[in-house]
């Protein structure tokens, strides 16, 4: 707390009073499910483009990407956002479309049109378990700018994860998605902002400038992006991007309800597509930003390699690396801009944390409550209940926040923990517009599988007693860039398999 000082307070203060009056004010006029879920379907396709940018990156973005390229992967991610870009397009052209059938309100929808509610239900339970795991890497790795802001202790951290989540769970609770993608869009600015500054101001501090700084790290070799060699595990390669990002980014956005539900906010296929396009021309220069920031943080620490607060020990969730950014903030940054940029890592991670509240709570109400209910409820009780659904999956997502496993890397663990599921659910919608009817057995048994054999992937080479026959039977630890594409291909082949199956075991008695 005492390199915080009363401007940086000031600062910060403003912003969420600021931020929280907006939300509150955007949201307000809600009466039905329609209006909390979909905000009506009258958002503007820039703001939607914004807060899909807002919403996937967070303060993972801000504090973990730079962590990546001040160790040892330098700017090697930036081949995995070229992914990122391919797969956007692709979805604009081929998905959008389907979500304008009718009151769509998830992608979860298109499985019951098509196979009936075991689907949609299996798809939907899938999303929710990942997203709340992903959700709570999220929460956890906030906590550390606000932790070491605060002058908390890693035994404090409860009061810093309660009072994060409060105040995204208080704009989200009352206003909905119409207060959260207004509320998002204007923080992708911000925190758009802070990276601008970031990236400019670091090298000012160091002998030879932005030029001098570059030079360092070219010698350094920190400025190495490009790995042709295709491999499964890492380091990060060119295929992992062109084909592994693509596929994890078509899941993401097309069969994720964090990101579909804001493309369900337009007012029509058109604008969902420029919304879409909007974010894949953002997401590039976005992530370069915060890549050579990390860079311009190492020639930093090259210069001034004693740090005012000492480089805590990597703990659960979270590596020494991911420490860096909000230490040069805390211990460098003058007074006052201190405070804006450490408001620029509140709006990051406030932005993702609105966003899996809505979503999570619109994928309860809506695919299983709604849909399984057998009396109609007027639109004021489901209103009600859409934010007491809301209120309870922000108590769970402090409490997942907390429990937090150990693993190397934040970014690593959130991205890891979606890829378990996005492979089942990417295969579920593409076998939904694919095979368009169809009973549910095939496809709730290939996603199922997609599940188990990711989950397998994920934990086998990490486990003492099973490490071993990993390495010697596979011989290499599979990088999350390619768990969508590996749970996809799992689940289309089963599916295919057990729907050929079902179809001999019919055709038998006729044949008899």
């Amino acid at each position: 707390m005492e390199h915080v000082g009363f401007s940086d307070w000031l600062v910060i203060g403003a912003y969420l009073a600021g931020i929280m009056a907006f939300g509150l004010w955007r949201g307000r006029g809600q009466t039905s499910t329609r209006d909390y879920f979909l905000g009506s379907r009258t958002m503007p396709w820039w703001g939607v483009g914004f807060s899909i940018v807002a919403t996937e990156t967070s303060a993972l973005t801000f504090i973990g990407v730079p962590a990546m390229a001040y160790g040892s992967d330098n700017l090697t991610f930036v081949q995995i956002v070229l992914g990122y870009v391919i797969a956007r397009i692709i979805l604009a052209v081929v998905l959008v479309p389907h979500y304008f059938k009718g009151e769509v309100y998830s992608p979860y929808q298109l499985l019951a049109q098509a196979f009936g509610p075991a689907a949609r239900r299996t798809a939907a339970g899938l999303f929710l378990v990942a997203g709340t795991l992903a959700a709570g890497v999220r929460v956890y790795v906030t906590c550390i700018p606000l932790q070491l802001m605060l002058g908390f202790g890693p035994e404090q951290i409860v009061p810093v994860i309660v009072l994060f989540v409060g105040l995204a769970l208080t704009y989200t609770f009352f206003g909905g998605v119409k207060s959260a993608v207004w509320v998002e869009a204007v923080q992708f600015l911000i925190f758009l902002a802070g990276g601008l500054f970031a990236l400019f101001y670091i090298p000012s501090l160091t002998a030879g400038g932005l030029g001098g700084a570059f030079q360092q790290a070219a010698g350094g070799g920190k400025l190495h992006w490009f790995n042709p060699a295709f491999s499964l595990a890492r380091p990060f390669n060119l295929w992992m991007g062109l084909i592994g990002a693509t596929f994890m980014v078509m899941s993401s956005h097309g069969a994720d309800q964090l990101i579909v539900q804001r493309v369900l906010t337009c007012r029509s296929v058109r604008d969902g597509r420029k919304a879409l396009v909007l974010s894949a021309v953002l997401i590039l220069p976005l992530f370069l930003i915060f890549l050579l920031t990390g860079v311009m943080l190492w020639v930093y620490y090259q210069q001034f390699p004693n740090m005012p607060i000492p480089l805590p020990e990597a703990r659960p969730g979270v590596s020494k690396n991911d420490y860096i950014f909000p230490i040069f903030i805390l211990t460098a940054m003058p007074s006052g801009l201190k405070g804006a940029l450490l408001v620029a890592i509140l709006a990051a991670a406030m932005s993702s944390v609105s966003a899996a509240l809505s979503a999570l709570s619109s994928v309860v109400t809506m695919d299983f409550y709604k849909s399984m209910a057998r009396v109609q409820r007027t639109a004021a009780f489901e209103l009600r209940l859409s934010r007491g659904v809301t209120l309870g999956w922000g108590a769970l997502l402090m409490t997942v926040a907390f429990l937090t496993s150990q693993v190397e890397s934040v970014l690593h663990a959130a991205f890891a923990l979606s890829g378990l599921t996005s492979g089942a659910m990417l295969g579920g919608l593409i076998l939904a517009v694919w095979w368009r009817r169809g009973n549910a057995g095939p496809v709730v048994v290939g996603m199922i599988s997609g599940l188990v054999v990711m989950s397998a992937v994920h934990a086998l080479p990490r486990l003492d007693w099973t490490k071993a026959w990993w390495d010697r039977v596979v011989g290499v630890t599979v990088f999350w860039p390619w768990y969508t594409l590996i749970g996809t291909v799992v689940t289309l082949t089963v599916a295919e398999l057990v729907r050929c199956l079902q179809g001999r075991l019919r055709a038998a008695p006729s044949a008899a």
